[in-house]
């Protein structure tokens, strides 16, 4: 690890001017993604500016019966706080899902949307990388990619994002809430993430200096059941073959509403666009659920080792549709 400055930013402002005027600066906050980074080698900032201990840290009812949530609440609270666990369970879930309770206890809101790819050879300097180095190649092509992107990749990147907290946000149409020299913006945050098209090195739409300082969640629609389910390899700590954001509003046995979203396939959080449309005003049956689930996946363009990951999205769209619509009709 190279030997950087520290410094404990005192407000939001100071932290944004402080950044922005060092192109080698970088925000720490709950650091589980950023300090393993500096220690492989594969980030070098010369400065770090700690926002962890500005007030950011609340969760907070918004007029229209949404939520904001602080940049600096950490997962565990987020996934335990009340009313994320009644009105938005899919994000519990998703919170839950990610990582173990000791990261859970320290990673962020912000620095989880933040977290980037766990592609073996971006996090191995030894390797060549697009997305670390741009113009040096992509040996995930032809090489390791269980794990990797099956939609929405080019021939420059094939990594997947890791995040399940961002597949929940991505699937309740969060807003990110961003601060730099010129005021605040707010982002939806499925126009947050990037595609890889040939800039892989660029996750999301953030400039340099930009601060997360919230995300804000919409009221879910009267009538809304939602949830997450992950595939893994292994139960402790895996990162996602693929996983669904869902919910679904039914009416009069139909589906009056959907929101979905994938993790695990693609270079962000994928919204299913096509399974939504497919399954609006559809039967709430299994045959609904199964042209929704192909017509998404008939996009998916997989490669040597990870043509798997089709059918598992397909199989784990289906499941999670029925569990929802069980509990919709008890």
């Amino acid at each position: 690890m190279i030997p950087f400055e520290y410094r404990r930013a005192a407000t939001a402002e100071d932290a944004v001017a402080t950044v922005s005027a060092r192109p080698d600066a970088a925000y720490l906050g709950g650091g589980t993604n950023l300090v393993d980074h500096m220690k492989l080698g594969v980030r070098e900032p010369r400065l770090l500016v700690d926002v962890s201990r500005l007030p950011l840290a609340e969760v907070e009812e918004t007029a229209d019966g949404g939520l904001r949530i602080g940049a600096a609440v950490r997962n565990s609270d987020l996934a335990a706080h009340p009313l994320v666990r009644t009105r938005y369970p899919a994000l519990s879930r998703a919170l839950l899902a990610g990582a173990s309770g000791q990261l859970r206890n320290l990673a962020t809101t912000a620095g989880n949307l933040l977290q980037r790819t766990r592609c073996p050879y971006f996090q191995d300097v030894t390797t060549p990388c697009n997305k670390r180095e741009p113009g040096t190649g992509c040996p995930a092509i032809g090489g390791y990619v269980r794990y990797h992107a099956i939609l929405g990749a080019s021939q420059q990147c094939v990594a997947t994002h890791p995040s399940d907290m961002a597949v929940a946000m991505t699937m309740l149409d969060a807003r990110v809430v961003v601060q730099d020299v010129d005021g605040t913006k707010r982002i939806p945050v499925a126009d947050f993430y990037r595609l890889p098209g040939d800039r892989p090195d660029l996750d999301t739409v953030l400039s340099h200096g930009q601060l997360i300082t919230a995300v804000e969640l919409p009221a879910p629609p009267s009538g809304a059941r939602s949830t997450y389910r992950k595939v893994r390899d292994r139960t402790s700590y895996a990162f996602a073959l693929v996983s669904i954001a869902a919910e679904i509003v039914l009416e009069s046995g139909g589906i009056a509403s959907a929101r979905i979203a994938l993790g695990g396939v693609a270079h962000k959080p994928w919204r299913a666009r096509q399974a939504e449309a497919a399954l609006e005003g559809a039967e709430a049956d299994v045959e609904s659920f199964g042209r929704a689930a192909q017509a998404e996946l008939a996009q998916a363009r997989p490669l040597d080792g990870n043509e798997f990951k089709v059918e598992l999205a397909q199989r784990t769209l289906v499941a999670t549709l029925r569990t929802l619509t069980e509990e919709a009709r008890r």
